[in-house]
């Protein structure tokens, strides 16, 4: 089986390979737009894997048709416009008075502007009976977008597994006996449920560890107690905006603490020395991604109906939301695709604010497909981090002109 990674001279492709070899992949091939980044990160996967006895064959390559030909399996994780793209994303925002976020409101905007386009055009170079695997933000706008173009795609984000992985670790127990019921948009999702070996142990993961939980999503307690649910990290945009935006106004961007570690990174990677992935690339982000992509990859393969949080259609999953809009849901996976598992209809205080940015994203998904700048308009005023006039004029005028030509 070959699996091809476009997007390999990220930082997080060794996080990736430390579990490549329990996938059954005779061909891997890294490919880049950046030689430089290919060469240094690519040598460090070679060293890894050589670790780990992979006897299959390791191509480099910036040809994009090369890396495609013959991939069973190909994962995006692009970042157009690099680091210094995602400065100005989550910078400029700050200036009109608006949350600052790779992926949240106005920058998640401007990427999905940028980003579309480009991974469209990979997508149209990929086999038809091969799967593409959307790691790339914002993954909910990114995958639809591609299953909107009749791609054979599904979104996978790293929230999920780093729930189960902490709450394990709350509940003193091994990850797999721990499964965590998370539903909403990419980005925009809540726990409500945490079964320990079948049985529902929220309320008292709550009670018990309720002050931890809290501290790690930045938000009250309160929060936590009164939803009955565990939102993800991304929720503290909302539900604490006005303190998020004044720590943001007065604080380092976040893509610049990034740049500074993807730069030690990578001169670490330049080590021959090195061959397993450095502890700072935890600092990175993304941990746990390796385990999702390869778990994912492997029920895809084996259609094993292993059940793996995912990006997918929601059809009739959640009740309140379109059939073609793309949820982050629970979903048995076989090899003919994911099947989301049945949900309880969202509480209302969960409901409205998923429709609402549901609506965000599917004009969002539009407009970086027509680049019409009216659709773009419509798509900022639905947000509900935005939805000003003066505020989407002034984000039209300086973050977002470059995207919509």
């Amino acid at each position: 089986m070959k699996l091809c990674v476009v997007g390999a001279g990220s930082t997080y492709t060794p996080e990736l390979v430390s579990h490549l070899t329990e996938l059954p992949v005779d061909e891997l091939a890294l490919h880049d737009v950046d030689a430089e980044r290919l060469e240094i990160v690519g040598g460090l996967a070679r060293r890894m894997l050589e670790r780990q006895g992979y006897a299959g064959g390791l191509t480099l390559t910036g040809d994009l048709d090369r890396a495609l030909d013959g991939a069973a399996f190909v994962l995006l994780q692009i970042r157009v416009g690099g680091q210094q793209a995602r400065l100005h994303d989550e910078t400029v925002p700050l200036r009109c008075g608006c949350i600052g976020q790779e992926t949240t409101g106005a920058g998640g905007f401007a990427k999905a502007m940028r980003t579309v386009p480009v991974v469209l055009e990979i997508a149209e170079r990929v086999a038809p009976d091969a799967w593409i695997v959307d790691f790339t933000n914002p993954v909910g706008i990114v995958t639809r977008a591609l299953l909107d173009a009749g791609h054979r795609a599904i979104g996978l984000c790293n929230v999920a597994i780093g729930f189960q992985r902490s709450i394990a670790g709350l509940l003193g127990v091994a990850p797999e006996r721990v499964f965590v019921d998370q539903v909403g948009l990419n980005h925009l999702t809540w726990i409500r449920a945490v079964r320990l070996d079948g049985e529902d142990v929220l309320p008292a993961l709550l009670d018990e560890h309720g002050d931890e939980l809290a501290e790690e999503i930045e938000l009250p307690r309160s929060v936590l107690d009164d939803l009955g649910a565990i939102p993800s990290y991304y929720l503290h945009y909302f539900y604490a905006h006005d303190r998020v935006l004044a720590e943001q106004q007065h604080g380092v961007p976040r893509a610049q603490t990034v740049a500074e570690i993807e730069r030690d990174l990578l001169e670490m990677y330049r080590d021959p020395t090195l061959a397993e992935k450095p502890a700072l690339l935890d600092r990175r982000g993304g941990a746990h991604y390796s385990e999702a992509a390869v778990g994912l990859v492997a029920s895809l393969a084996a259609g094993d109906g292993a059940v793996h949080v995912v990006d997918t259609r929601n059809a009739t999953t959640l009740a309140g939301l379109a059939p073609d809009d793309v949820v982050e849901v629970p979903a048995r996976i076989g090899a003919a695709g994911p099947e989301p598992l049945p949900q309880e209809p969202l509480a209302p205080e969960l409901l409205g604010l998923v429709q609402h940015v549901a609506a965000y994203e599917r004009l969002t998904a539009e407009a970086a497909t027509t680049r019409d700048p009216a659709v773009a308009r419509k798509a900022l005023l639905a947000h509900p981090l935005i939805g000003q006039t003066a505020m989407v004029d002034e984000l039209l005028a300086s973050l977002l002109a470059e995207a919509l030509r």
